[in-house]
């Protein structure tokens, strides 16, 4: 019986139905092993040979794998058809091949775009061998990853206390972020003024017209300046008599625009649906694998989602077609396709576009089949998918030049409107956009002639500023990544959430501000590693790299080249003193640190005793700022204090680096303070000798404490719950060890998954009787047996629908999930529980589940994988504590990060 290998649990259910019974599916779970995560595992001086070691909750599922491999004579590689797809495939291989398996077993490659019966059928008839340029492209990006990652990062950690780590694609996309800000702090506002004119015509139909030129000079936007200025042109308007002197009228077209891609998925999912790139990823994941329709059949409903092509197949262009005819008039149906094509770099790489797999299965059909997310990302994907064969809209744009003439003046006035004549594709998709730029869609004008007199209703003279360049959104950061040729689109939330979770950037109002700590890494790299963080370098190198896939260059002559020169740059930090280091920061980062008051005084004088000069110092904790005359003068403050504040602190040698004011609790009208204290953020109310104060939970940042979660702080402990049985109240608070729940003298710690600020009585009960009862759970023995679900299709282990006294719920290992009103315990079904496990934090695996594995590369010359022990390696390099065994997610375009998740196959 032939063995067929794809990544993900998830589909292995829906191909062994489509293959039949003479075929076995077996997930290989994503990678299947990984470069330890320790310096050495790519070492330059042995011509860049790389160490494998096969995931530790890898090894039985490879083991299960050989067993089936050794009783068959056809193996099928059917992993994702891309680059990391083929990567897994070869891994899987290589051990195999380790392993003295596939003795005159057969071994095929084969790749489909979705998941339906004919793609997969289809697939098995054309196998083809691994693609080895794919491979090498992959293993040169791992080998790139880890080198900057695992040799950058150790020299942040010596010359500048509190960096976490450094990547090749990482601290690009932070440099972009922090240019902004940069832009931001250094912008000057400047005033202008609008005149609009609001003109009726002989029929009294009225319409607005702006000023653009006076006595034959143009006026551009900014060019009136002052209230003076705008009163004089104002005035004159007033005395004017207005003619129409042109009417311009032209039909112009709007073309439909071309199916998505990862990157256009992304940002119009983030623009019309409110999601983040990781959540457009995951539920798009899930409309690839599959979902349930009606008669128990698993169907993919897209194809893959991760591409950069935005061409169909020709029989999916020509259902498209068949839907257009019968749904629309012929009208709206052009006379041949629509082609589309982009500019590749990679042609091996430039799959199908998404689309539904059937244009026939439409929206309204499979909704009671989804959640409300996928339903609503594949409406998205069918209706874009459907406009890009529409009939173009037809469009008449209209401008109106007016002469208004007073006392000799001439001044020039422009009105513009545009209307649909015919709509084509609009009628079922428009794009949004980004910018507020205005739009004179549907503004029609009146009807004019030339010379025609027109009668003036009122003159306005407006008051503007110009306006700062906006953070990025998480959708307009993917578009900038695009843009500036870095990384690839399916690995940018991945990139964000490093960022984030190393309190590089945080999310300000949905935009991504670049926080104190990531700026003083840009800071550094650009004074000492300036090479690479440029914008033009990291392009350049990820054209090498498609290059490399596309046969035309050699992978480890590309890793020479870049090593030659980051090693010198490496070895030109080892005397890098920190007298020099603070020098380049303060020359980079002065404007942020030093902002200038306004008001001719010195930036850099100290608040408190006034002769000292504040200057960067560097402490235990981080980058502060002190005053000159430490230790007479012990003020210290954070880097950037909001304008207006004075932050002052004790310990000059970095301590206690300051404090930032949140606001008053209303309550007492004191003052509530975030400080930095010895064992890390904490939050204070007043002053005085004994003062109330609140340690921040685990997974609270200081960036992210307001003054509503401050004060919600300061309460605890609270009660949350009554005991069932004494009746006596629970509390919840936050204590030496951690967050708990307290009844009496019975004390139970939250777990990682469990929230502070926001536990329920339920939660609550369950964690005191559980620890009152020995862990066997409030409902005596053990918790209710409840309805067994099966298992959780991502990280394994049972999900189990129970009831619970304040409701039913799902549980998956400690995880668990109360049910949404109207949703029975009787009629839960497993997606829907793993939905909601995934809601209440359950996406990655509790204590001793089941994680994905992550991805790797390939061993040197392509030889067996090595077998030297974990820990053996060459290398002076350690990698942090709690990096071991966790990789990057798409790892092969990831920037190096020790502990980012890998991306999960589920």
């Amino acid at each position: 019986m032939p063995v067929v290998i794809v990544e993900s649990p998830g589909k292995v259910e829906a191909i062994n139905k489509y293959l039949g019974s003479d075929y076995r599916v077996v997930a290989s779970y994503g990678h299947v092993r990984d470069l330890p995560a320790k310096d050495g595992s790519v070492d330059p001086d042995a011509d860049f040979a790389m160490l494998w070691e096969v995931d530790g909750k890898a090894t039985k599922r490879v083991g299960d794998i050989a067993k089936l491999v050794k009783d068959t004579d056809r193996l099928i590689l059917a992993t994702d058809p891309d680059r990391e797809g083929e990567a897994i495939s070869w891994h899987v291989l290589e051990i195999l091949k380790s392993k003295r398996v596939l003795k005159d077993v057969r071994v095929e490659r084969v790749t489909f775009n979705a998941i339906t019966k004919d793609a997969v059928q289809t697939a098995m008839k054309q196998p083809r061998a691994i693609d080895e340029a794919l491979v090498d492209a992959y293993l040169a990006r791992r080998a790139l990853d880890y080198l900057v990652g695992f040799r950058l990062s150790p020299v942040l950690w010596r010359k500048l206390p509190g960096a976490r780590s450094a990547g090749r694609v990482q601290s690009v996309a932070l440099r972009f972020v922090c240019d902004r800000e940069a832009e931001i702090e250094r912008f000057v506002a400047r005033e202008y003024w609008s005149l609009v004119a609001t003109l009726a015509t002989p029929r009294g139909e009225q319409f607005e017209a702006r000023l653009v030129g006076a006595d034959g000079k143009k006026i551009q936007r900014l060019d009136v300046g002052t209230k003076a200025e705008a009163e004089a042109f104002r005035e004159a308007l007033e005395r004017g008599r207005f003619t129409v002197a042109e009417v311009e009228a032209k039909p112009a077209k709007r073309h439909p625009f071309a199916p998505f891609t990862t990157s256009t998925l992304q940002q119009e999912a983030g623009r019309k649906l409110g999601f983040s790139p990781d959540r457009t990823m995951q539920v798009a994941q899930k409309l690839y694998e599959g979902v349930r329709l009606g008669g128990g059949e698993t169907v993919g409903l897209i194809t893959y989602m991760r591409t950069d092509g935005v061409d169909m197949a020709p029989e999916s262009i020509a259902a498209v077609r068949r839907l257009i005819g019968s749904a629309y008039s012929e009208r709206y149906l052009p006379k041949a396709p629509r082609k589309y094509t982009v500019k590749a770099k990679n042609a091996q790489e430039a799959h199908e576009a998404i689309r539904p797999t059937d244009p026939f299965r439409l929206p309204k059909d499979v909704t009671r089949h989804l959640d409300a997310d996928q339903a609503r990302l594949y409406e998205l994907i069918w209706k874009r998918t459907i406009a890009s064969q529409m009939e173009s809209a037809e469009l008449e744009r209209t401008t109106v030049d007016v002469l208004a003439e007073a006392g000799g003046r001439k001044l020039e006035l422009r009105a513009t409107g545009q209307v649909v004549k015919f709509d084509g594709f609009l009628a079922l998709y428009n794009e949004d956009r980004d910018d507020d730029a205005e739009d004179d869609d549907g503004r029609r004008l009146p009807a004019m002639s030339r010379g025609e007199t027109l009668e003036k209703k009122a003159i306005a003279a407006t008051q503007h500023f110009t306006e700062p360049p906006p953070r990025y959104t998480e959708t307009s950061f993917v578009k900038r990544m695009e843009e500036l040729g870095i990384g690839r689109p399916s690995t940018y939330a991945a990139t964000l959430a490093v960022l984030r979770n190393r309190e590089y950037v945080s999310l300000d109002k949905k935009r991504l501000k670049a926080e104190d700590k990531g700026r003083l890494v840009i800071a550094f790299l650009e004074s000492f590693f300036a090479r690479y963080v440029e914008y033009d370098f990291t392009a350049g190198l990820e054209e090498q790299l498609d290059r490399i896939s596309n046969h035309e260059l050699d992978w480890k002559e590309v890793l020479r080249d870049f090593w030659k020169d980051f090693s010198a740059a490496l070895e030109g930090t080892k005397d890098l003193r920190t007298a020099q280091v603070l020098e380049a920061l303060s020359t980079l980062l002065g404007p942020h640190i030093f902002p200038d008051k306004g008001d001719g005084s010195n930036p850099r004088a100290c608040p408190t005793c006034g002769t000292g000069t504040l200057s960067l110092k560097l402490g235990k904790y981080g980058a502060f700022i002190g005053c000159s005359n430490y230790p007479e003068c012990r003020y210290t403050r954070q880097l950037a204090a909001p304008s207006g504040e004075q932050t002052e602190g004790e310990g000059g040698n970095g301590a206690e680096p300051g404090r930032r004011n949140l606001g008053t609790d209303p309550a007492t009208g004191q003052e509530v303070t975030l400080r930095d204290g010895r064992f890390g953020p904490y939050i204070q109310l007043g002053e005085g000798e004994k003062p109330k104060r609140s340690s921040l939970p685990k997974g609270m940042t200081a960036a992210n404490v307001d003054l509503e979660r401050a004060l919600a702080l300061l309460a605890l402990p609270k009660e949350v719950a009554t005991h069932p049985e004494s009746g006596k109240p629970i509390l919840v608070g936050i204590g030496r060890f951690g967050p708990y729940v307290q009844h009496d003298k019975t004390y139970a710690n939250l777990e990682k998954d469990d929230d502070v600020l926001a536990i329920g009585a339920n939660r609550a009960i369950d964690l005191i009787v559980t620890k009152e009862s020995g862990g066997k759970g409030r409902f005596g023995r053990a918790a209710p047996e409840g309805r067994a679900l099966g298992d959780h299709p991502a990280l394994g282990g049972p999900v189990v629908a129970r009831p619970g006294r304040y409701g039913p719920y799902v549980n998956h290992g400690k995880v668990n999930a109360t049910l949404p009103k109207g949703m029975a315990l009787e009629s839960v079904t497993l997606d829907q529980a793993v939905e909601l496990i995934a809601a209440k934090g359950g996406a990655t695996p509790a204590k001793g589940g089941r994680k994905a594995p992550a991805r790797a590369g390939k061993a040197p010359a392509k030889a067996a994988p090595a077998k030297a022990p974990a820990g053996k390696a060459k290398g002076k390099g350690k990698a942090p504590a709690g990096s071991r065994a966790k990789t990057i997610a798409d790892s092969d375009e990831v920037p190096f990060e020790p502990d980012a998740p890998a991306r999960k196959r589920s």
